[in-house]
């Protein structure tokens, strides 16, 4: 990776490079998420309406029959955008927070770091997210609410206010808090464990292959477990973006404690674990190819004090 390192963009932790990993998970986030537009809309579907909508391949069925080829595309802009925002946000300042706490709480656990990281940049990340998360999921549910983004934030700030763009933020907060802690400390854990314990080499002695190879079974590992934790909180926020309930007491006593856990969650592990892991694969290929090495694992000056203590 020498040769890597001296095309580099720019110094890690500087300014340069906290922007690099903001529009790399911009650009990242924001692709994965449209090119998985059909599932979501699916998924929003199921959650809203689980009686019609019961599996994949059926809901699929009747979406096409029912409102057409172009019903699987509703949303897009949002997906797009939104999550292109949120992406920004919460790789960029996962990356600010990481170096921030690691650097005020020294002698903590990596996980503890991990945790705290995640958990602030997402709570940057959905605050940017929410708005267009409220038009997206009514797009999707409601075939005659809106076209998109364009038609759809007048019309909701009109018939809402301001309100109406946050009404799920903290049933969103309560998806993607976890989700985000969880999957940024797992990827963060698997990545290390496949160097120390698979390769049995260092990040830094590895080829660009070898790297990307590690990040995307880190990066599905991480997805997966990920939506395990996250789905009650997913199946509420779309209940109540559609009116389905009117606070989150009530949305848990119409959806049934039970089904929060179940509910639309194999078309979301269908969506999020290829979703995650192509993230971390155009994120770090973004980082590669700025001359950066990729995401997560233990330096050189780490893995030698890590092997001091042992």
């Amino acid at each position: 990776m020498k040769e890597v390192e001296g095309r580099r963009v720019c110094r890690e932790f500087s300014a340069g490079y906290y922007a690099l990993c903001t529009v790399g998970g911009m650009l990242s986030a924001g692709t994965t998420h449209l090119a998985i537009t059909p599932l979501d809309v699916l998924k929003v579907n199921m959650q809203v309406n689980p009686i019609k909508y019961s599996g994949i391949s059926s809901g699929f069925s009747i979406l096409w029959r029912e409102q057409g080829p172009s019903s699987l595309w509703r949303g897009w802009s949002g997906k797009l955008f939104g999550y292109g925002v949120q992406g920004g946000f919460k790789f960029g300042l996962y990356e600010y927070f990481k170096k921030f706490y690691s650097d005020l709480l020294e002698g903590h656990t990596r996980s503890s770091i991990y945790f705290l990281s995640s958990a602030s940049a997402q709570v940057f990340a959905d605050i940017a997210l929410c708005p267009f998360e409220a038009v997206k999921v009514r797009v999707q549910a409601q075939p005659y609410y809106a076209k998109g983004l364009a038609d759809g934030f007048p019309k909701l700030y009109y018939s809402e206010g301001l309100s109406g763009f946050y009404r799920g933020l903290f049933p969103l907060w309560g998806r993607n808090l976890p989700f985000s802690m969880i999957m940024f400390s797992t990827f963060e854990h698997s990545v290390n464990f496949i160097y120390q314990n698979i390769i049995q080499r260092r990040k830094e002695d590895c080829s660009r292959t070898q790297q990307l190879g590690v990040t995307c079974l880190a990066g599905y590992t991480a997805g997966a477990v990920g939506t395990l934790v996250s789905n009650p909180a997913d199946n509420i926020v779309s209940s109540l973006y559609n009116k389905k309930a009117d606070n989150i007491l009530q949305a848990v006593k119409n959806i049934g404690f039970g089904n929060l856990f179940i509910r639309s969650l194999p078309v979301r592990i269908t969506i999020v674990g290829p979703v995650i892991t192509l993230q971390w694969f155009f994120y770090d290929t973004i980082k590669l190819l700025s001359g950066l090495p990729t995401s997560g694992g233990l330096n050189n000056r780490q893995l030698e004090e890590a092997e001091l203590s042992t």
